[in-house]
């Protein structure tokens, strides 16, 4: 699966249950985070990862969860910045994860890992 691909399906997913659960669109700011999220994941999967090996994505009463297997059982990790570097290039995905994330799980699997993410979802004012 490709970024844009896991991209499309969120999009669609939390615009459906936006429309169902509070006849409205999704607000703004939660689709900003999940597609940046989601993108991120994905992402990193193809980049550090091996290769996606799965994709789900599914609203729960608790928000958004995301959750994307790859090929590596190396975990996620900050890159610093070296003393020469004045802009690192990269690195800035896996801190906005947990930013934005009020919940991360990394599981390791027999062939990769698995990280789940949950997002809130609620609308402002609304709990």
């Amino acid at each position: 699966m490709s970024a844009a691909a896991a991209r499309d399906h969120v999009k669609r997913l939390l615009e459906e249950h936006f429309r169902r659960v509070f006849r409205s669109s999704a607000p703004g700011s939660a689709l900003t985070d999940a597609l940046l999220v989601t993108s991120e994941l994905v992402a990193n999967a193809i980049r550090h990862g091996g290769g996606v090996r799965g994709f789900t994505a599914l609203v729960t009463d608790r928000g958004l969860i995301v959750e994307v297997r790859d090929r590596s059982t190396d975990t996620p990790t900050v890159r610093r910045r070296s003393g020469t570097q004045v802009f690192p290039v990269g690195g800035y995905g896996w801190p906005l994860v947990q930013r934005l994330a009020t919940e991360i799980d990394i599981a390791p699997m027999r062939d990769g890992k698995s990280i789940r993410v949950l997002l809130p979802l609620a609308p402002s004012g609304v709990s």
